[in-house]
């Protein structure tokens, strides 16, 4: 299957992103906004999450409703800075299953590590749904989604503040070629990655932005 990519464009997106981007913007602001910003996000992610009827009864009559159907969604978010989106996203989503994924990318190879994992063993038939702020290389959103289509996911969406055209290419060709139904949200595709690595114009490093600098 090809992959889809969706960017969110709504006014509100735009401006807490703009935000965001100010180097003078505090962590404390910079994990709201996040938060803020992941719900808009989420709400265009999950329209096609799966539904079901169910019967209810209003305080007037009888009506027939809908609910998330089962089995329940598994939101992952890669640490660290996915963590920062969680809130947000279980939010809308409160019914949903969480799971973790800890990836690192190496500075010198640019080349993502996965250091910690805990998900359900076997997520077949499990709509899931990545978190993680920064779509750079596209490293990391590779292994995390390789890693879920090896334990039976065929319906994979990642939801990111920002991605880079290089990254958002490098995740076609991988798992694009897939027979997975992958799919991208993001606020907003930049202009270009620079030589280390880094979105361009971008936001700066997710992680310390969200929690500060930790060496």
């Amino acid at each position: 299957m090809s992959m889809q990519v969706h960017v969110a464009q709504h006014p509100l997106i735009a401006h807490k992103l703009t935000v965001m981007r100010d180097e003078r913007t505090d962590s404390p602001t910079f994990r709201r906004l996040v938060d803020e910003l992941v719900t808009l996000l989420a709400y265009e992610a999950t329209r096609d999450v799966r539904t079901e009827e169910i019967e209810v009864t209003t305080p007037v009559a009888p009506t027939t409703g809908t609910h998330i159907a089962a089995p329940r969604p598994l939101v992952v978010p890669i640490l660290r800075a996915g963590l920062g989106m969680l809130d947000g996203m279980a939010r809308l989503l409160p019914t949903a299953e969480i799971g973790f994924l800890g990836m690192i990318r190496d500075e010198t190879t640019l080349e993502a590590v996965t250091y910690a994992n805990r998900l359900p063993q076997d997520i077949t038939g499990r709509q899931c749904f990545l978190l993680d702020p920064m779509l750079a290389t596209g490293g990391t959103l590779i292994m995390a989604i390789e890693y879920l289509l090896e334990r039976g996911a065929r319906d994979v969406t990642a939801i990111c503040l920002i991605a880079a055209p290089e990254g958002i290419k490098a995740v076609e060709e991988t798992v694009g070629k897939t027979d997975a139904s992958v799919k991208i949200v993001v606020a907003n595709v930049d202009s270009h990655l620079n030589e280390h690595g880094y979105i361009v114009p971008g936001l700066g490093d997710a992680g310390d932005r969200l929690y500060g600098v930790v060496d």
